[in-house]
């Protein structure tokens, strides 16, 4: 039994070839979705769906220092996953909009197929 396959063929190349993205695109989408490789900074996403919470009810709710926070968090920042607020010395961090809510759904979503 013969395998069938969908050559391409010339044109189709072309074709290819201008629908991907700049290499500076494709560059900073792998640099995102390197941020989602600790768990850390995920379980701290998860957390902010619920809404925005300071460095020290994170840190109590991860059960790791406020320290190991600021430093997932400046990296969540850098990112742009993450939003933040002052109210006097406290600082409030939220996720940055929906889309960081759609990424890890749709990653959640896949991995429970």
């Amino acid at each position: 039994m013969e395998k069938e396959t969908d050559a391409m063929h010339g044109d189709d190349f072309a074709v290819v070839r201008e629908k991907l993205p700049d290499e500076e695109v494709l560059y900073d989408l792998a640099e995102l979705y390197k941020i989602f490789g600790d768990t850390t900074r995920v379980k701290l996403l998860c957390i902010l769906f619920e809404g925005e919470m300071c460095v020290q009810h994170l840190a109590e709710l991860l059960q790791v220092s406020q320290s190991a926070v600021s430093h997932q968090l400046r990296i969540l920042k850098g990112a742009r996953l993450v939003k933040y607020r002052r109210d006097g010395k406290t600082v409030y961090y939220a996720l940055a909009d929906d889309h960081v809510r759609e990424i890890i759904e749709c990653g959640m979503e896949h991995i429970t197929e």
